[in-house]
């Protein structure tokens, strides 16, 4: 009879904190659970398929028109919803590209092509107005040219099995795979080894034909495809590079371009696996521990060289 009331005692305590959300009062749970379940009986699968649809329907970067109309779709359906909507406006530094250039130079040529295919079964792929290029936003401006040296996914872990092999990347370009850590990280840790410049791209053993279907015939990155993104010091400041700690407003004080310390130290390049295979292909040195060999038809080597780009 003491389990059987122990066991009662325990399922009503179990049951109670299913009742009462943390933060709540059990009288104040049971109404914060109705105004949620009102809440979510007024959502309509349909209705923000149509808002995705408009919003995503053409590029919308900032600065554009879209982005633009974007803002003003959202903030009107705030309105409508009874909030009290504001549009507040900021100048922050916002980089494209002017130029990309990679070029194998030695022991054979290869001019890389830096762009992604248009695919028959996704029309949007061939809609290129207002489209950014593949690029990795606040890299460095720069033009170099160097010996290649694989450094995996260029994490701290990578570098020191780099040392073991006597291998460093003073004065050259390492070439590094996504994924392992934050893009930001790569470029970062290279620049303080001494690289030059940081190629980074996706293997098709992380995200492409390795792990399954790729696009449109499943998730995975097809071989022109390339992984976009910041690359920005983050943990150092968030936000707008120019304005540490500060809203951009236009009266902002900002720094100048050369002293703000989240723009990489070096230039970065993010290329797709149909670029990167050359490269890697033309590279020597010891060939790479297990652990570290990608999902391209080739044996990955080390470096440094003697395969050697020019990057712009």
């Amino acid at each position: 009879m003491r389990i059987a009331t122990l066991a009662l005692l325990f399922m009503s305590t179990v049951a109670f904190a299913q009742e009462t959300i943390l933060g709540f009062n059990e009288s104040d749970s049971l109404s914060q659970q109705e105004l949620e379940a009102a809440f979510d009986s007024e959502i309509n699968s349909a209705e923000l398929d149509e808002w995705l649809r408009i919003l995503s329907s053409e590029p919308h970067h900032v600065g554009t028109r879209k982005g633009r109309e974007n803002v003003e779709f959202i903030a009107e359906k705030f309105r409508s919803w009874g909030f009290d909507t504001e549009i507040a406006e900021y100048e922050i530094l916002f980089p494209s590209p002017k130029t990309r250039e990679l070029e194998l130079v030695y022991p054979t040529r290869y001019t890389a092509t830096l762009e992604e295919d248009a695919l028959p079964e996704d029309p949007s792929t061939s809609s290129v107005a207002d489209l950014l290029p593949p690029y990795n936003a606040f890299s460095r401006d720069g033009e170099v040219e160097g010996e290649l040296v694989f450094v995996n996914y260029g994490t701290p872990a990578d570098y020191d099995i780099l040392d073991r092999y006597g291998i460093s990347v003073e004065g050259k370009i390492a070439v590094s795979r996504y994924g392992g850590s934050w893009r930001g990280i790569k470029p970062k840790l290279a620049g303080e080894k001494g690289a030059i410049a940081t190629i980074i791209y996706s293997d098709p053993a992380d995200d492409g034909y390795g792990r399954g279907d790729t696009y449109p015939d499943g998730p995975f990155k097809h071989e022109s495809a390339v992984q976009r993104g910041s690359v920005m010091d983050m943990p150092t400041y968030p936000g707008d590079v120019l304005t540490p700690f500060i809203g951009a407003t236009a009266d902002a004080k900002r720094l100048k371009r050369e002293d703000a310390p989240t723009i990489t130290k070096i230039p970065v390049l993010p290329i797709s696996y149909r670029d990167a295979l050359p490269l890697l292909e033309a590279m020597g040195g010891e060939v790479v521990p297990e652990q570290w060999q990608g999902g391209l038809p080739i044996t990955y080597h080390l470096g440094p060289g003697p395969a050697r780009v020019r990057l712009k």
